[in-house]
């Protein structure tokens, strides 16, 4: 049974609707995470479940109860900001121990809530020290723990690790993670990394203008793109999604797509989605991600069906663990994903393996995937 539900949410400002009628829900205990480019209405949807924004129309409910008419304080809800939000006069200890201090917490049990938090986040040693004398990481645990002792509901947190350097946010999103595993607390987390929403979320759901695009599970939205926003968002490199022509053959399909240089590319698509025979003669997207596109001996082996292609390599790209290769396909530029020690050097050709399996196709006339 779902702990948050959010059902029909809207939010106007002025004349701008911001929120066009947001549905999701996600269990107790699960990382729901909000991600989509600026704009797109995350962080609205964020204050409005903590109460920072009113709503125009919709509910929020937690635990079966509306809350969406609710002071923030009366919600049972803790909120990180970007911004950490730390009172700059006070020490480390002072700025987890204020909000007890005000809702007149005993001061034995403040201090006991203090030194859970700290040995739980390994600042035990900074508790007398001001914000101004921590790192960006250490300001971003206190704010964290700031909120644990709240012990409340449900945590929001909002694009928490933006501030950060690149290895501090990947250090931090793996504390982040290991802390939701160990108290199992309900978290909504807005970010526009999706690589930050792949890796911390049981459940993402992807913003556009104001409208929810799609919502699952991580695999389901990287593996299954509702749509061809979707589908390029999630993803780095995203998935490569090129315009190819459909025929009908026999009981089967084929798509083709024109090469520069070379002759046509032609692959057998088994088992295709039953819509798309109905777009015979016509034009669709062909979607791929870089690791179902790659060298012949990198393919899944579990894969029933690899098609094989000789490509026309523009550039390589070395990244350590893997080669990413791109050429063109359909006048777009495409990127397959390959083994690092791999043989291959721009301006020659070389053969790629289509992992089908791995295919998905989208209308191009309204985006959406054809099932």
């Amino acid at each position: 049974m779902a702990f948050l539900e959010i059902r029909n949410l809207e939010k106007t400002f002025g004349n701008v609707k911001v929120l066009k009628g947001i549905d999701l829900e996600i269990e107790e205990g699960g990382f729901l995470v909000l991600v989509g480019p600026s704009g797109c209405g995350k962080s609205t949807l964020l204050n409005s479940i903590a109460g920072l924004e009113t709503t125009t129309g919709g509910t929020i409910s937690i635990g079966g109860k509306v809350i969406d008419g609710l002071h923030p304080s009366q919600r049972d809800i803790a909120m990180v900001f970007q911004s950490y939000a730390l009172y700059p006069n006070m020490t480390v200890g002072g700025n987890i121990a204020f909000g007890m201090e005000i809702r007149g917490v005993p001061k034995p049990e403040r201090d006991k809530a203090i030194a859970q938090v700290a040995e739980m986040l390994q600042i035990g040693h900074l508790l007398d020290r001001k914000p101004s004398q921590l790192s960006g990481g250490q300001r971003q645990r206190v704010a964290i723990g700031r909120a644990l002792v709240r012990d409340p509901q449900v945590f929001l947190f909002d694009e928490p690790l933006s501030n950060l350097d690149a290895k501090l946010r990947v250090d931090m999103r793996t504390e982040i993670k290991r802390l939701h595993q160990r108290m199992g607390t309900t978290i909504v987390y807005v970010t526009h990394d999706q690589i930050e929403a792949m890796t911390l979320a049981t459940k993402i759901a992807v913003l556009k203008d104001g409208l929810l695009q799609q919502s699952g599970t991580p695999a389901e939205i990287y593996n299954n793109p509702a749509n061809l926003f979707v589908a390029d968002f999630m993803g780095s490199p995203a998935m490569n999604l090129i315009p190819v022509t459909i025929t009908k053959n026999g009981s089967g399909v084929s798509i083709s797509t024109n090469r520069d240089e070379m002759e046509p590319l032609a692959l057998g698509i088994p088992n295709a989605p039953a819509g798309l025979a109905a777009h015979d003669g016509k034009e669709v997207i062909f979607g791929i991600r870089p690791e179902a596109l790659t060298d012949r001996d990198g393919a899944d082996r579990n894969a029933k069906n690899i098609a094989e292609s000789e490509c026309l390599i523009e550039v390589v790209e070395p990244a350590g663990s893997d080669t990413f290769a791109v050429t063109r396909l359909g006048k777009k530029q495409v990127t397959a994903r390959l083994r690092a020690d791999v043989n291959v050097v721009a301006g020659q050709k070389t053969k790629l393996a289509f992992n089908l399996d791995k295919a998905v196709f989208f209308d191009p006339a309204n985006g959406q995937r054809i099932l």
